[in-house]
């Protein structure tokens, strides 16, 4: 690395460094997968805090607002925190050109080349080895299980694949992931693991290190758990099976019971509450819908079945006790290694709030959330096959049911009504993100509105 390169940013400590990245910072942001206001300008930037983790590597934390421009439902956003990690070279190498920010034309990194330091694999190894040797670094803290020894000399790669964070993969022995957007507080990914690890629970791997950070609040920033090499997730598994016209119950009914195990475990760690209030619950599902609503208009015309859906749990069975649940179950979230299921990212829906996340909640919502999955699956080849979908939802609540001792299915005012909510906020997410996929949760969302099946 230039000599300036390691010199330079180390100045950026006792001066601004937005007025070098803060430019490159609105023009970047928006594009990056994991950023939650991509439908709205970046107004407004500030820096939390800043740590030189190694000359020519800053991390920050910044907040991104959004000026007077209003959110879904018509409130005015607070804005968000996130983490980043970024390089400060001369010049940057051929192979790090996908991780270009741009080159700050003033400021204290006038001249200097600025890029996202997790593609460079020197920034990624020397990340490996502070979470290596526990410690601090300002207001970072670097933490782990001293009794699962971090290998060191791991060749690091970064994922590609598009998701709300981003994930380092280590000699495809462990896996980090680098929790972009940042609330206060303990994240489930974190939390989650530890506690199904104290309980013995073998269907989530257990994390080995975790770094956090303590100002301006405290707040987890990224978690190193094994990494399952030969393992392949559901979704995947799930579309093979359709291509090749194989059967894929018996493995659904296995996943059942696998989920079963994993809210059993759940119930242990933590307190339970009692059954949900259904009518509180029927509360906030409609106001979800009226402000998903708002943002998709072809929503509006199934809005008085949807809202019937959620009216009728008022007189419907409360269901099985309140707990932790994984709050964001998909087929994508389910890793198959051998015969085994593993289920993996505790972090629930990252557009809700934290404190939210990690509310006990009915098991129901998990369970909803894996039956979209295999309609998901399913509409992915044409022509569409509901028998194949059908069977699944069959195959897995039969398989939950054998381990969890209440079949889901003599849910149904429950199950429809959380199979309902998560259609919307699919239907909010396609719109957002992918709108070719749009028509994919509108299916299920004519379904339920005027059958309510």
């Amino acid at each position: 690395m230039p000599k300036t390169a390691s010199v330079r940013p180390r100045r950026t400590l006792l001066a601004d460094p937005l007025a070098s990245l803060g430019e490159l910072l609105r023009q970047w942001l928006p594009r990056q997968r994991w950023f939650a206001g991509k439908d709205r300008p970046v107004t407004e930037l500030s820096l939390l805090s800043m740590t030189e983790l190694y000359p020519g590597c800053l991390h920050l934390l910044v907040h991104t607002g959004h000026g007077g421009v209003p959110a879904p439902g018509g409130a005015t956003p607070a804005g968000d925190c996130y983490q980043l990690l970024l390089g400060v070279r001369e010049h940057l190498s051929p192979r790090l050109g996908r991780a270009l920010i741009g080159r700050a034309e003033e400021g204290p990194l006038a001249g200097l080349t600025v890029y996202d330091a997790l593609h460079d694999p020197r920034s990624a190894q020397l990340l490996l080895e502070r979470l290596r040797h526990p410690g601090a670094a300002g207001p970072l803290r670097f933490e782990g299980d001293r009794s699962l020894p971090v290998p060191a000399g791991l060749p690091p790669r970064l994922l590609e694949a598009e998701q709300s964070n981003s994930s380092l993969v280590y000699g495809d022995e462990l896996i980090l992931k680098v929790f972009r957007r940042i609330q206060p507080g303990v994240n489930p990914d974190l939390e989650v693991p530890v506690a199904l690890a104290r309980q013995g629970c073998r269907r989530v791997p257990a994390p080995v290190a975790w770094f956090r950070t303590t100002h301006p609040q405290e707040a987890t920033l990224g978690v190193l758990q094994p990494y399952l090499r030969d393992a392949s997730d559901g979704w995947a598994l799930a579309l093979r099976a359709l291509e090749t016209g194989d059967d894929f119950t018996a493995q659904a009914h296995e996943l059942g019971q696998a989920t079963a195990e994993v809210h059993l475990a759940l119930a242990s760690a933590f307190p339970t509450g009692a059954p949900g209030e259904n009518e509180f619950t029927a509360a906030a599902m409609t106001e979800r819908l009226d402000s998903a609503a708002c943002c998709v208009p072809a929503l509006k015309p199934f809005v008085p079945g949807l809202r019937a859906a959620f009216g009728a749990l008022a007189t419907c069975d409360a269901g099985p006790p309140a707990q932790r649940v994984h709050g964001d179950l998909h087929l994508g979230q389910v890793l198959r290694a051998g015969r085994e299921w593993f289920v993996i990212d505790f972090e629930g829906e990252p557009s809700r709030p934290l404190a939210e996340r990690r509310t006990a909640q009915s098991p129901v919502r998990d369970i909803a959330g894996m039956l979209r999955s295999f309609d998901y699956a399913a509409r992915q080849r044409r022509p569409w096959r509901p028998e194949w979908a059908r069977r699944c939802r069959e195959a897995f609540c039969a398989g939950y049911a054998a381990r969890a001792g209440w079949d889901p299915r003599k849910k149904h005012g429950l199950l429809r009504a959380y199979e309902t909510d998560r259609a919307v906020y699919e239907v909010l997410y396609e719109a957002r993100h992918r709108p070719d996929w749009l028509p994919v949760p509108m299916a299920a969302i004519e379904r339920l509105a005027v059958r309510g099946d």
